[in-house]
């Protein structure tokens, strides 16, 4: 018989030997059992009074004299539904207690990453199509595809079609001097607004979540990431207010 099943339902290593070996016997006494289960007599009394807790040893006296019995091992399912219903209360309990144990928690400590190149930039988009499930949005402001770059549009075009098949949404305020060229399968699962001349720049800033990420599309790009849901909060609030003044 493989043990490994009455470890796993609670049962220590002498409680085992303790309760194979009174399944074998069918009743026995302390000196008898403590030899059959391998054990020190002077543990027979404190592993068979747990084993009587959990409800799968009996004793009988016999003559005056105490003996131990195994109940019918049906009983150990009858152990093992009473555990069940303990971790199920025990559950609903931690459960409730989660939200009280999450304000005793630390705060979380503030990252700041650097990326460095266009590979770097891709990596970003790449980690959206990762880190984000269909129907989550992320915030764009300031949409452009750099100068004279080779390979990015190509690179945008297939990336919005794989966001798109993924059910992850945007809403981007695109600078106005890109909007003809925008790569068409930016429009699929997407909002899209434009920035007026006056607010046109060539700094994008990209967050959702709390992950925040600013740069510029250039040969040499560096973008900064900052995970910190205050930094998010805020870029939020810029956002929405220049999406008021955007157009269609």
């Amino acid at each position: 018989m493989d043990k490994q099943i009455l470890r796993e339902i609670g049962l220590s290593e002498g409680e085992i030997k303790v309760y194979l070996a009174l399944l074998k016997l069918g009743k026995a006494r302390k000196t008898e059992l403590a030899s059959k289960a391998g054990i020190s007599s002077s543990k027979v009394y404190e592993i068979c009074a747990k084993l009587q807790k959990k409800g799968i040893i009996g004793v009988i006296i016999k003559d005056g004299k105490k003996h131990f019995q195994a109940r019918e091992a049906k009983r150990l399912m009858d152990f093992f539904h009473e555990k069940e219903k303990r971790l199920e209360k025990q559950k609903k309990e931690l459960e409730k207690a989660i939200p009280f144990l999450e304000d005793f928690g630390e705060e979380v400590e503030n990252k700041a990453v650097l990326y460095e190149g266009i590979k770097g930039i891709k990596n970003i988009y790449k980690n959206i199509l990762d880190e984000l499930k269909k129907g989550d949005t992320y915030y764009v402001l300031g949409v452009n595809y750099g100068k004279s770059l080779s390979g990015v549009k190509e690179f945008f075009e297939n990336y919005h079609r794989q966001r798109a098949k993924k059910g992850i949404k945007v809403k981007m305020l695109v600078n106005h001097d890109v909007k003809e060229s925008l790569v068409k399968t930016i429009h699929d699962k997407s909002e899209v607004r434009y920035l007026p001349q006056y607010l046109i720049n060539n700094m994008i800033i990209l967050f959702y979540k709390n992950k925040s990420f600013i740069f510029f599309l250039a040969k040499d790009s560096i973008a900064l990431e900052i995970e910190n849901p205050e930094i998010k909060k805020g870029f939020l609030s810029y956002f929405n207010a220049f999406w008021k003044l955007a157009k269609e």
